[in-house]
């Protein structure tokens, strides 16, 4: 991965993400996938764009949109009151960080023991 990242518990315990400052709103695109299998929907999105079958695809969540294109992935955030409203990444390296986000969600919600 081309950004760095971290993961974290709240203080509810609920792991989360934090990326670095230049694709840091990606993160609550990123909280928003709670399955493996809708983080695999995601990800077979974006390899559709990738592969030529889509020319672009936009996913909207609860806070943020998201337009996949073949080079670039360019997320907005619908509720920031401070700039930057935007962020845009590599489609590749977002690919990537869905991936990770996805190996991780089996623990998202398992309490912290220590």
């Amino acid at each position: 991965m081309k950004y760095s990242y971290d993961f974290f518990r709240d203080h509810v315990g609920t792991l989360r993400i934090k990326l670095s400052d230049e694709i840091k709103l990606f993160a609550d695109f990123i909280e928003d996938i709670s399955t493996e299998q809708k983080a695999d929907e995601y990800i077979t999105k974006v390899e559709n764009v990738l592969n030529g079958l889509y020319q672009d695809f936009e996913i909207h969540l609860n806070a943020t949109s998201v337009l996949i294109k073949k080079d670039v992935t360019v997320l907005e955030h619908l509720f920031t009151y401070e700039e930057p409203y935007e962020n845009e990444m590599e489609t590749e390296q977002f690919k990537e960080l869905m991936l990770i986000w996805k190996n991780k969600i089996p623990e998202r919600f398992k309490k912290n023991e220590n």
